[in-house]
């Protein structure tokens, strides 16, 4: 049971980089936290055994830095689609910087109808590649960005770095930004830099010999109580334990001998378990 930090290639799907690791570990039970699409690179949090029930507890918060187009806009947001014409770029660098800051906090955003997201249980680029003359209907989602810092700039383009909550689509806030700017853009390159605690430069290629085992307790950021012998069989039983908690705290890790054997929600300032995993 463990984390790996791996540098997707770009090119490939995400489905590609959990196939390709099935193989080399000889594991099937693998999964990953956070798409990225065939034209992104850049770090993965992926589970390994049974680290695939903790996914829903890492802190995905993500960092990217993208690649902008300007004057131009394409049907899937990046440079995956045909370009069409908007108008020629007339902003200045200051310009930009007022309408990166415009995106600041929580607002909502609509997804690009070519994306991962599940509609009905299809995925909405399946529902949009098979029924192209069917008006798909995407609705918004509450987004929050950090920080937007733009790193280099030219009349036609621009890199940028963000920093957000999981769940922003980079695309769809690049082609919102053309549109503040009266000019169109799409997206041409993204790396994502950080997911959570996973950095890109700790980060291993699918072509190393060996990866770096990540223990669920390195990987995840939630408060760890160490369990006596009395709580551990309470726990192990499905029963409830006592502890001093804040209120803002809603799961814990729990642990003996310095081992995650459990994930512990808070009710009725009560600690129960909500997976057990044992000591092994």
């Amino acid at each position: 049971m463990y984390f790996l930090n791996i540098n997707k290639p770009k090119g490939i799907t995400s489905f590609d980089v959990i196939r390709t690791l099935r193989k080399k570990l000889k594991i099937k039970q693998i999964g990953h936290s956070g798409t990225l699409d065939p034209l992104a690179s850049g770090v993965m949090q992926v589970a390994v055994g049974k680290a695939t029930k903790l996914l829903d507890y890492l802190n995905s918060d993500k960092e990217y830095i993208a690649d902008i187009v300007f004057g131009f806009v394409t049907e899937t947001f990046d440079s995956e689609s045909e370009k069409q014409f908007v108008g020629k770029p007339s902003f200045s660098k200051k310009e930009l910087n007022c309408v990166l800051d415009s995106f600041l906090g929580k607002s909502f955003q609509i997804p690009p109808k070519y994306s991962a997201i599940k509609l009905n249980g299809q995925k909405l680029c399946d529902l949009a590649r098979n029924n192209k003359e069917i008006d798909i209907e995407v609705h918004k989602r509450e987004i929050e960005i950090y920080s937007i810092e733009l790193l280099d700039f030219s009349q036609d383009k621009a890199k940028i770095k963000v920093s957000c909550k999981k769940g922003t689509y980079i695309r769809s806030l690049v082609n919102d930004i053309g549109q503040k700017l009266g000019c169109g853009a799409y997206m041409s390159e993204l790396i994502r830099t950080k997911a959570g605690d996973f950095i890109l430069e700790n980060s291993n290629n699918l072509e190393d010999e060996k990866f770096f085992e990540i223990p669920p307790l390195c990987a995840l950021t939630l408060k760890q109580i160490e369990l006596s012998n009395e709580q551990y069989f309470k726990i192990k039983n499905g029963n409830f334990i006592t502890c001093e908690c804040n209120e803002f705290e809603n799961y814990f890790l729990l642990t003996k001998n310095n081992k995650l054997v459990s994930i512990g929600y808070l009710s009725d300032n009560l600690i129960k378990p909500k997976k057990f995993f044992g000591e092994d």
